[in-house]
């Protein structure tokens, strides 16, 4: 853990998410959230490995992308065992080209870096689109700012405080 992450985490208190997201979280009035985040020794920057570190399915992550769409950020809640498919996100915005944003347009727009990003709490407004495939579940696990920290929320309240429009943009095996 470098510096900064340590003072994040104290800033944070004893939940060790990020500052901005733990404010977040109070912002809302989900104070009740923050004894429950969980922190790890290693990163968890992948949605493999924070499965690995809570011993629960893949697909009970949620992920956080930030996408360009015609250059405008857009985030993707998705669950860790799909791949989400940006003709469908193109398709669903109108838009005509969508890529993944690079790491700078990521941190700019969330203020986290990527491998951290949580659902909420992000230094910008920006659209948000949640895959419908979250809610096969009644828990998903969500970062809490950093590769360090997640936090477990039933889907449709996770979507809500998100303020995003469910849609289906899971990429379809063959």
């Amino acid at each position: 853990m470098t510096t900064t992450d340590a003072h994040d985490a104290q800033q944070a208190g004893d939940s060790g998410a990020h500052p901005r997201f733990a404010e977040a979280v109070r912002e809302l009035g989900l104070d009740d959230l923050l004894p429950r985040i969980r922190r790890f020794p290693d990163a968890t920057r992948t949605a493999a490995e924070a499965a690995a570190a809570l011993g629960c399915e893949l697909s009970e992550i949620c992920k956080s992308l930030i996408f360009a769409a015609d250059g405008v950020p857009v985030l993707v809640l998705m669950d860790g065992a799909s791949r989400v498919d940006v003709d469908l996100v193109r398709r669903e915005l109108g838009a005509e080209k969508v890529t993944r944003a690079r790491a700078e347009l990521v941190r700019e727009t969330t203020g986290y870096a990527i491998g951290g990003v949580p659902p909420f709490g992000h230094r910008t407004r920006t659209r948000v689109l949640a895959d419908r495939s979250l809610l096969d579940h009644d828990t998903v696990w969500a970062a809490a700012g950093t590769p360090y920290t997640v936090f477990p929320m039933a889907p449709k309240t996770l979507v809500a405080h998100a303020g995003g429009t469910l849609v289906d943009v899971r990429e379809q095996s063959a």
